[in-house]
């Protein structure tokens, strides 16, 4: 039942190009950046990702992104990104917007055994009925639009289908995790690590503090060590960045 691995490098040493992985975090908020920077130094390409962001230009999976080691993003909100932008509108980069509520929807209910759900967000909008740009070519035409999905009325109310979500391994970050994979995650960081880390076939996670079995309180635990296959220790000395610093001016000012 011991999960854990020496190094990020040894946990996501059979991470191959074209694999496709759920990552976990929230903006900047628990990324799992010592993965991310060591899946970048292995140098794999034709990623498919599926994240609520992609970072930011230097953080994050934006430095994937930057290298062009991401042919893929299932994302809700890319507006931070600049070299985002510059990828999908050249033609670089294939994008499939998702709401964010529907996106969390997909990874857990793929995670739980759930093929597909029905939903109102994206009714009467192209997320239903197709047309949505994917992807572009070079002179800016529509090389690639999403197909239109199937509605149905129940109880007088039209929802649209939506198919879930599972990849090939899963990347979190969690506060603490002790060696049977069991997790917590703190505040912010808790939106979309458990559902990133449900949705991996293989799930690896960092975690800030690594403790024995029976150490955690079992009604503190966020995800069970079921859904975990890898843990690695990464401390707690990491860097964390913050998205957008906004601070008080001084009372002298």
């Amino acid at each position: 039942m011991d999960k854990t691995y020496e190094s990020p490098e040894a946990a996501v040493a059979d991470i191959e190009d074209g694999a496709s992985l759920a990552v976990g975090g929230f903006g900047l908020c628990g990324n799992p950046m010592q993965l991310i920077s060591a899946l970048h130094a292995k140098g794999v390409h034709g990623l498919s990702v599926v994240s609520n962001n992609c970072g930011v230009d230097d953080w994050g999976l934006g430095i994937l992104l930057a290298d062009k080691r991401i042919a893929k993003m299932t994302s809700s909100y890319v507006g931070e990104n600049k070299e985002f932008a510059r990828q999908f509108l050249s033609g670089e980069l294939e994008v499939e917007l998702t709401p964010q509520g529907t996106l969390a929807e997909k990874l857990r209910a793929g995670g739980c055994g759930i093929a597909a759900f029905f939903t109102l967000a994206g009714v009467g909008t192209q997320v239903a009925d197709g047309g949505l740009p994917q992807k572009y070519n070079s002179d800016g035409s529509v090389a690639k639009a999403s197909a239109p999905k199937e509605t149905r009325e129940l109880n007088g109310t039209t929802y649209v289908l939506e198919e879930s979500i599972t990849t090939d391994f899963g990347l979190v970050h969690a506060l603490r995790g002790d060696t049977h994979g069991n997790l917590v995650f703190d505040r912010s960081a808790r939106n979309f690590n458990p559902l990133a880390a449900m949705a991996g076939r293989i799930t690896i996670a960092q975690v800030e503090e690594l403790v024995q079995p029976g150490e955690l309180d079992p009604d503190s635990i966020h995800l069970p060590g079921v859904y975990v296959q890898r843990v690695v220790a990464v401390g707690k000395e990491i860097e964390k960045r913050i998205e957008k610093r906004t601070v008080q001016p001084s009372k002298e000012a």
